[in-house]
């Protein structure tokens, strides 16, 4: 989420971003009642959201990520646990996007059950943004002070949720502008193209299929 800032003095042209705003960078994962479980505050608005998440976490050890285990009534591989993202980010056996064009079912079906999953972070997203309202307009304040805005709605945003939410809001979902593509870091390594394929043909297959997918 790119959160709206008066330019910071002497800062160039790093917290300008693609849509000519001046920004900083509130990038999140979003467990499934809409709650931030990690989050990254106050990176350049120029920077790509998947230059931050490589920067800032490289490695599956990082995230305490749990050890891998056998999908829900499967005998095998086990696998890994994965953080969802869209195609803007890179494929890694510790991140899962979809797969581009030229689709068969099978990927157009993992591809849909992905988007689904992500919604999860674009409603939390939503929800968030139309709780504190402060993020609508441009914060009138030091970068340091912003920051800690950002982390003090954070705090509130998770406290809410886990002891006061009801569920009239969970339909709000978070629409960012529409943006360019960002080049992947680097190639997909082999490693999260076996992840992705192993959950594609668990998705179609008997044990791993929902009966709305088709």
């Amino acid at each position: 989420m790119h959160i709206l800032v008066k330019k910071p003095p002497y800062s160039g042209s790093q917290y300008y971003n693609y849509k000519q705003f001046f920004t900083v960078v509130l990038l999140a994962l979003a467990d499934t009642n809409y709650r931030f479980i990690i989050v990254d505050i106050g990176s350049y608005g120029s920077t790509a959201d998947a230059r931050i998440f490589r920067a800032r976490w490289p490695q599956s050890n990082q995230l305490d990520v749990p050890q891998p285990a056998n999908l829900p009534g499967s005998t095998g591989p086990p696998a890994p646990y994965v953080v969802v993202g869209d195609k803007g980010f890179a494929l890694s056996s510790l991140l899962m996007r979809p797969f581009p064009r030229g689709l068969d079912a099978k990927r157009r079906n993992f591809n849909y059950l992905l988007s689904i999953a992500r919604r999860f972070v674009e409603c939390a997203f939503g929800i968030f943004s139309n709780k504190w309202r402060v993020f609508l307009s441009p914060i009138q304040l030091a970068l340091k002070n912003v920051n800690v805005v950002i982390k003090e709605c954070v705090v509130l945003h998770n406290y809410i949720r886990t002891y006061e939410s009801t569920h009239d809001e969970d339909t709000q979902v978070y629409s960012p502008p529409s943006r360019r593509d960002t080049l992947s870091l680097g190639r997909s390594g082999s490693t999260g193209l076996r992840v992705r394929e192993l959950f594609s043909d668990y998705f179609m297959s008997p044990i791993g299929s929902f009966p709305f997918q088709q």
